[in-house]
C-alpha cells in the first residue's frame, strides 16, 4: 500500500518534478552560457591587448633596426611590452602562452642585434608574426 501511496504521490505531483527538472536544467546551462562568455570575453580584451602591444614591439624593434633611433627603439620599451604581452598571455589559451615565451625568446636572444645583425630582426619578426596570427585566429574562433 506504501507503494501505491508513492506512484500516486508521484502521478499528482509529475508536473511540479518536471517543472523543477526544466528550470534546474536552464540554471545549469545559464550558468554554463555565463561562464563561457565571461571567459571569451576576457581571450578578446586581452587578445586586442596583446594586439595593441605586439605592434608596439614591431614598432620600437623597426625604429632600433631600421632607423637606429636610440630613444623610440630603445630595447627597455621593448622589454617592457615582450613582458605586457607575456602577462596578457597568461588569459589566453595555452597556444598563445607558448608563443609569447617564443617571442620573449626571441626578444631576449636578438635585442642586443638589432641595428646590426639582420637575422635579429628576422627572429623577433618570426615571433611576433607567429603570436599576431595565433591571436588573430584564436580571436576569430571565439563563440
Amino acid at each position: 500500500m506504501a507503494s501505491n501511496t508513492l506512484k500516486e504521490q508521484l502521478s499528482r505531483q509529475s508536473l511540479a518534478l518536471v517543472s523543477l527538472l526544466v528550470a534546474l536544467t536552464a540554471l545549469a546551462y545559464t550558468t554554463w552560457r555565463n561562464e563561457l562568455t565571461e571567459t571569451n570575453r576576457n581571450i578578446r580584451r586581452a587578445g586586442f591587448e596583446m594586439m595593441v602591444h605586439v605592434a608596439e614591439l614591431q614598432r620600437i624593434a623597426y625604429l632600433a633596426h631600421f632607423d637606429q633611433d636610440e630613444v623610440g627603439g630603445n630595447p627597455r620599451k621593448g622589454w617592457v611590452e615582450v613582458l605586457v604581452i607575456k602577462d596578457l598571455a597568461a588569459f589566453m589559451p595555452v597556444a598563445e602562452q607558448v608563443r609569447s615565451e617564443k617571442l620573449y625568446t626571441a626578444w631576449n636572444d636578438n635585442w642586443s642585434g638589432l641595428g646590426k645583425d639582420d637575422l635579429a630582426i628576422a627572429a623577433i619578426d618570426v615571433a611576433i608574426n607567429d603570436l599576431r596570427m595565433d591571436i588573430v585566429r584564436i580571436l576569430d574562433d571565439l563563440d
